[in-house]
């Protein structure tokens, strides 16, 4: 019987050389030059020129073509000395503080009513939330005007009709506090759908079965809620409460809109108005692009115990 030969087994590959390690991509980096960019052109060139022009001399005259002469920081030392300036910023700050924290409050209720009814009456929600955001600024504060009119208003009527005869003929604008009262109904009003909508898109996140798990665990509504629920959609809470604080720092067009029905301009200018009479009213363009400057450095300032708890959940 023919035997054959075993064939020696064929040698081992020899192992891949390991590869070598590449340095840092570039691609990704060169990609967003053109974002960077257009950003640093569209909102670093005003913010340039606001630095600028509040170390300068520059009203009315400058309009007109007379160059502009460096005082340095005597605007700032000018502005910073008025009285009515830090009447303004505390006011200012309180009602951002305020505004912010009843906005976030009442659109979490909105999203948890959102996520318990029945689904066709969640739509109708939605939807009516939608379009109360998406009413035009002016249009929404003149149907507020109306409403708080103290000659026709139905405010005042229903007021009236429900045994409140002091508010007969009563100016809601005239007041400060009663003004203020009326400018934090429009501008929550008008920031819920956002809060609200935002914040049941992150209790639809929330996993049944973490939920489920609690309630075996003999957790009551209320514990499920403030150490379930809550932890898990304090990101998203954290993100528009930022948000509300800058954007309710920064109101102008809903006072300045209130302030045309009679009421006292210089008890109820925020921020942005008192730079708006700075720079239109008195053709002071040094002292609000001064005061403008403050407002960024108070923003950051603001904001910045919400940014810091943001980057710290993202380590």
């Amino acid at each position: 019987m023919s035997t054959t030969e075993a064939r020696p087994a064929p040698p081992a590959a020899p192992a891949p050389a390991a590869r070598r390690r590449r340095g840092p991509r570039t691609t990704p980096y060169v990609l967003l030059v053109p974002a960077v960019a257009v950003l640093a052109l569209g909102m670093g060139y005003p913010l340039f020129w606001q630095v600028v022009t509040s170390l300068q001399e520059f009203g009315l005259a400058q309009q007109f073509g007379q160059p502009p002469t460096f005082v340095g920081l005597d605007n700032y030392a000018r502005i910073f000395t008025d009285d009515a300036l830090w009447a303004v910023v505390v006011r200012s700050i309180v009602f951002c503080l305020v505004n912010a924290f009843v906005t976030v409050g009442i659109g979490i209720l909105f999203a948890l009513l959102m996520k318990a009814v029945h689904p066709v009456v969640r739509v109708v929600l939605q939807v009516s939330l939608l379009l109360a955001w998406a009413m035009p600024l002016v249009a929404a504060v003149t149907v507020w005007k109306w409403l708080f009119d103290w000659r026709t208003g139905v405010i005042n009527w229903l007021l009236v009709q429900m045994g409140f005869d002091s508010f007969d003929g009563h100016s809601w604008l005239a007041q400060p506090l009663s003004f203020f009262f009326v400018a934090t109904v429009v501008i929550v009003w008008m920031s819920v759908p956002f809060v609200a909508l935002s914040v049941y898109a992150a209790l639809t996140q929330v996993s049944d079965e973490v939920l489920e798990a609690a309630r075996i665990d003999g957790a009551r509504p209320a514990q499920i809620f403030w150490h379930v629920t809550m932890p898990l959609v304090r990101p998203v809470l954290s993100i528009v409460l930022l948000l509300q604080i800058i954007w309710d720092l920064r109101v102008f067009a809903q006072i300045r809109l209130l302030q045309d029905s009679g009421a006292p301009v210089s008890e109820t200018n925020l921020l942005g108005n008192f730079i708006y009479e700075l720079g239109i009213g008195r053709q002071d363009f040094a002292g609000a692009a001064a005061v403008s400057i403050f407002v960024l450095a108070l923003t950051v300032l603001l904001s910045w115990p919400y940014v810091r708890s943001l980057l710290k959940e993202d380590r």
